[in-house]
C-alpha cells in the first residue's frame, strides 16, 4: 500500500508542473499619467485573459528603463515599448519579438509646443529654437528625446547642448505639456498622440501653448514578447498573444491608447530607430 502511495505521489509531482496555472505579465513604457495607463491596462488584461485562457497581470513600472529592466530579467514576458526601449530590450533579450504595433505607430510623429511668451510663428519649416529653455520626456523616449533631439541637430547642425540655454526632461509627455504650458520651459517635444489626447480632453490651453512644428513620420510604439513564452506557457502561445492583439476590436479599449487598431509588427520594422540612437550616441 505505500508503494501504490509513494509511486501515485512521484506521478503527480511530475505531471504538477504542467497542470499548475502560471500567470503571463506584461507591462508597459509610463509614457502618460499613472491613473490613465493603470485604467487602460488593466483593461488590456482582461482582455488577454479572455482571450489566452491564462491569467494575465498588469505590472505597473516607474520609468522608461525599469521596464526594459523587467523585460530583461523575465518579470514580464509582454511589454508595450516605445520604438527606443523596444530596441533596447530586444538588444537585451535575444529571440525577443516586436510582434503588434498601432496601425498609427507605422508613421508616429512628434509635436514640438511653445509657450506663448516665444512668440515663435507655427510653420513647416523648423523652428529657430536657439537660446530657449527646452525639455524632453523620458530620456529613453521616442517621441519625446530619440527623434527630436535628432531632428533638432540635424536642422541646427550642432548639438541641442549649445543650442538651448537650459535642457529638462520631463519624465513623460503628459508632464512635457504640463511644463511648457506653465513656462516652466519655453519649448518641449511630445508625442503627437498624448498632446491630441490633451486637447480633446480640455487639459490644454491654446493661449499659452501650441504646435510650432510638427516632425516627418518614423516607426514607434509596439508590443514586443520574450522568445521563451512557448516554452513557459506552451507551443504556439506567442502566435495566440500576437492573434489576440491584432484581433483587438473593442473601440472603447482602443481608443484609450488611442490607436485605431493592430497590425502585425517585426524587428526589422525599427531599424531606423536603432539606427538613429547609435547616431545621436544613446546606444553603441
Amino acid at each position: 500500500m505505500s508503494f501504490v502511495r509513494l509511486f501515485t505521489g512521484l506521478a503527480l509531482l511530475l505531471l504538477a508542473p504542467s497542470v499548475i496555472a502560471t500567470t503571463f505579465t506584461f507591462t508597459a513604457i509610463p509614457d502618460e499619467d499613472e491613473s490613465q495607463l493603470r485604467t487602460r491596462f488593466d483593461k488590456v488584461a482582461i482582455y488577454l485573459e479572455e482571450k489566452l485562457g491564462v491569467e494575465v497581470k498588469y505590472v505597473p513600472v516607474k520609468s522608461y528603463s525599469a521596464a526594459v529592466t523587467a523585460f530583461r530579467n523575465n518579470q514580464v514576458q509582454l511589454a508595450w515599448f516605445g520604438g527606443l526601449s523596444g530596441v533596447q530590450a530586444r538588444r537585451l533579450v535575444p529571440g525577443s519579438l516586436a510582434i503588434a504595433q498601432g496601425y498609427e505607430d507605422q508613421f508616429f510623429k512628434s509635436y514640438f509646443i511653445a509657450h506663448a511668451s516665444t512668440e515663435i510663428i507655427p510653420s513647416d519649416s523648423f523652428p529657430n529654437l536657439n537660446g530657449y529653455t527646452f525639455t524632453y520626456g523620458s530620456k529613453n523616449s521616442t517621441s519625446g528625446r530619440l527623434m527630436p533631439q535628432f531632428f533638432i541637430e540635424r536642422n541646427l547642425g550642432k548639438n541641442s547642448k549649445d543650442i538651448f540655454k537650459r535642457i529638462g526632461y520631463s519624465g513623460d509627455h503628459s508632464r512635457t505639456i504640463a511644463q511648457v504650458q506653465a513656462g516652466v520651459y519655453q519649448v518641449g517635444a511630445v508625442n503627437y498622440k498624448v498632446w491630441e489626447t490633451a486637447l480633446a480632453n480640455g487639459k490644454v490651453d491654446l493661449n499659452k501653448v501650441n504646435v510650432i512644428w510638427e516632425s516627418p513620420a518614423y516607426p514607434d510604439y509596439q508590443w514586443t514578447i520574450r522568445g521563451d513564452v512557448d516554452t513557459q506557457f506552451g507551443a504556439g502561445f506567442s502566435d495566440k498573444v500576437t492573434a489576440a492583439l491584432i484581433g483587438m476590436k473593442d473601440p472603447e479599449l482602443l481608443a484609450s491608447f488611442p490607436r485605431q487598431s493592430f497590425v502585425p509588427a517585426e524587428n526589422l520594422d525599427y531599424e531606423p530607430i536603432e539606427d538613429v540612437a547609435k547616431a545621436i550616441g544613446i546606444i553603441d
